[in-house]
């Protein structure tokens, strides 16, 4: 049975990032309206958070293409065999090994800012979460940049830089044991790029700040020095506490945010020997402008 529009509300979880979408079971077919309710309201909040949902690995994927085409990540290890959609976020081990991407995501940054038509949009959906711990933050890009200065807004519209894979790993991952470094074959698949410090939303035509602190490396055409303290002081701006939303995990919750104007940090705070295990779709995107 179709999920009629007026079940569906959306409630804010924050002042400049992020909604609840109540009212709404996924699993079931859905109707344009209801579906017009849902992508309005991501586009207006960036985060969505949807309760209580009982998604087959098939049924996240088939939500997912609501909001366009599909992407997979270059680990494809960690790709679901019979769902290659479907990419794991997960401290489980077989054998001893991580059977999905382990610490995943425990620095601020926007998903695959580093290839040449980063992702639009993720979803996350959290099939087992430790007992304390584990949240994940969101912060407004938008808001962010609505914030500075328009002097700041004209000198960073006209700026570069560079985004690299590689720099997560020189700076996060080369302290996790159980992350080892990137191949040869999937450090080609994603070569370091430039893309707009200021970018604009396709499709809503708002501006937000495009650095991060995961994958951008440099400003181009700045010496290093230059460079590392214009970084330092958007990261410092983007993560203040009035542009962050912070979402505590439950089994059965499925987040969406936009790429475009968000970025998102997890919280390493819980007992890495209790699980937590989340499958994870991304949407295709365009070339950053």
């Amino acid at each position: 049975m179709a999920t009629k529009t007026d079940t569906i509300r959306v409630k804010r979880l924050a002042g400049a990032v992020g909604a609840e979408i109540c009212g709404s079971d996924l699993s079931n077919p859905m109707s344009d309206e209801a579906f017009d309710t849902i992508h309005h309201a991501f586009l207006e909040h960036c985060v969505l958070v949807f309760r209580n949902q009982q998604l087959s690995p098939g049924q996240l994927v088939e939500f997912s293409k609501k909001f366009g085409a599909m992407e997979r990540h270059i680990l494809s290890d960690f790709s679901l065999a019979e769902h290659p959609d479907v990419f794991l976020i997960s401290n489980v081990k077989s054998k001893g090994k991580p059977i999905g991407a382990i610490r995943a995501g425990q620095y601020w940054h926007t998903d695959c800012s580093y290839m040449q038509r980063p992702t639009k949009a993720s979803l996350l959906h959290s099939l087992q979460v430790p007992s304390y711990g584990g949240d994940t933050m969101f912060t407004s890009t938008i808001k962010a940049y609505e914030e500075l200065s328009p002097l700041m807004q004209d000198f960073l519209g006209g700026l570069k830089a560079v985004h690299d894979y590689t720099n997560a790993y020189e700076t996060f991952f080369s302290k996790v044991a159980d992350r080892p470094p990137l191949s040869a074959a999937d450090k080609a698949k994603a070569p370091p790029v430039a893309h707009p410090v200021v970018r604009t939303h396709p499709e809503t035509g708002r501006k937000a700040i495009y650095v991060n602190p995961g994958f951008t490396r440099r400003i181009v055409d700045m010496t290093e020095k230059e460079s590392r303290s214009l970084l330092n002081l958007l990261f410092e701006h983007v993560a203040q506490p009035h542009f962050i939303y912070r979402h505590t995990w439950a089994s059965g919750d499925l987040v969406m945010w936009d790429n475009r104007s968000t970025w998102h940090l997890a919280i390493a705070d819980y007992d890495m020997n209790e699980r937590r295990h989340f499958h994870r779709t991304s949407l295709a995107g365009d070339e950053p402008s």
